[in-house]
């Protein structure tokens, strides 16, 4: 089949993006011809698969989406394809890959009732009802069971549409034998010494991901602990606004801020614990990639995959509604708890238990198949 691979942007260290591309790189292998559909390509280009860059111009993000989905949707008018799968929430998708969290339930938790009334809030709304509305015929394949929950709650009647698919954790996060050599080299490059605690936090978009309560936690712990204490924030954002609240709260000198960056299985075992309070995460990749290398993690229940932190007893979840004291409180006692090594060795256990890897193959069959039985729909029709 020939496959439309719709994405808003492409760049090498998002989840988003990483799942889109070795589902691509998954139906490319199959022999089905993909060709992707994007307003911006940063990194390297697969072979195999046609990158079609769509320059589309807007001062708002949601024009500029507006704008690309309109000229995918003439393209794809006269060059049609066999099936047309979407990475981003938007009209005429045969299949949505649910990257993204609820926005009805972000807008309903998240946002004051004056939002409902802006431009962006429409818009999103109905992208997102195209996707799950009840006039919608486009199969979404969910990461997590919050997920679900929140696209059934707020629009009835969509769940025969909905898909549940395993997580795709990258192997190379389970600790390899010579994991000790690794943290080693790791902590002295970074000047750690043995009693030194690590904290580390992974993720594009700093705002979303919660890392201001992650400094808060940081600056809320005694002196003792503190002083001992490195935060480390890997991730493609802008951090300045956080470096400033860094030093406002005193703790600018025990705080790293790194770019996005390929190495991040030395930074797993390299560091002591995970932290991840983001105020809303369809799934939360990092999560599993921190469980699966022993790093015992710390997280929020807004993540969908938190479930996996409780199930595999790999560390600890805060429950909403979200208190700061509370999340301050577990950084605490996890930090100076005897019980990361038993975290730790959960972890392990669980990564070598459970089925958290197979979600390209998953994806890539279910694509094959759900336009495959809507192509025959319309040959009897």
């Amino acid at each position: 089949m020939t496959l439309a691979f719709l994405i808003y942007s492409y760049f090498p260290y998002g989840g988003q993006q990483r799942d889109f591309l070795r589902v691509a790189r998954e139906c490319a292998a199959r022999g089905h011809e993909v060709k992707v559909y994007t307003m911006k390509w940063h990194g390297e280009r697969p072979e195999g698969i046609q990158i079609n860059i769509m320059p589309v111009r807007g001062l708002a993000s949601h024009v500029r989406y507006r704008r690309f989905a309109a000229a995918v949707a003439a393209l794809l008018q006269s060059q049609p394809v066999d099936g047309v799968v979407g990475f981003n929430k938007m009209p005429g998708l045969d299949v949505y890959f649910a990257a993204d969290p609820c926005f009805a339930e972000r807008a309903l938790k998240e946002r004051g009732f004056y939002y409902r009334f802006t431009p962006r809030y429409r818009h999103f709304s109905e992208y997102e009802r195209a996707v799950f509305g009840a006039d919608s015929t486009t199969h979404a394949l969910l990461l997590s069971p919050l997920q679900k929950r929140q696209f059934a709650h707020h629009y009835p009647g969509c769940e025969s549409r909905l898909h549940d698919i395993p997580p795709g954790i990258s192997r190379d996060r389970q600790p390899p034998a010579n994991v000790a050599e690794i943290r080693a080299q790791f902590r002295s490059e970074f000047g750690l010494h043995d009693d030194d605690l690590a904290v580390l936090q992974i993720g594009s978009g700093f705002v979303v991901k919660g890392v201001d309560r992650s400094l808060r936690a940081l600056a809320a712990m005694p002196d003792s602990v503190r002083d001992r204490t490195r935060y480390l924030l890997v991730g493609q954002d802008k951090p300045n606004k956080f470096k400033r609240l860094a030093h406002s709260l005193g703790i600018a000198d025990n705080c790293t801020f790194l770019s996005g960056r390929d190495d991040i299985p030395r930074f797993l075992f390299g560091c002591d614990l995970l932290l991840h309070p983001a105020y809303s995460e369809s799934a939360g990749y990092v999560l599993l990639e921190a469980t699966i290398a022993g790093l015992p993690v710390l997280t929020t229940d807004t993540c969908g995959y938190a479930f996996h932190i409780t199930r595999a007893g790999a560390g600890e979840v805060c429950s909403s509604p979200f208190s700061q004291a509370d999340l301050n409180r577990r950084l605490l006692q996890m930090l100076t708890s005897d019980q990361r090594s038993i975290w730790h060795a959960n972890g392990i256990r669980y990564g070598q238990t459970v089925d958290l890897y197979s979600m390209p193959t998953t994806v890539a069959g279910l694509i094959q198949t759900l336009i495959t039985a809507r192509r025959m729909r319309e040959a009897k029709s």
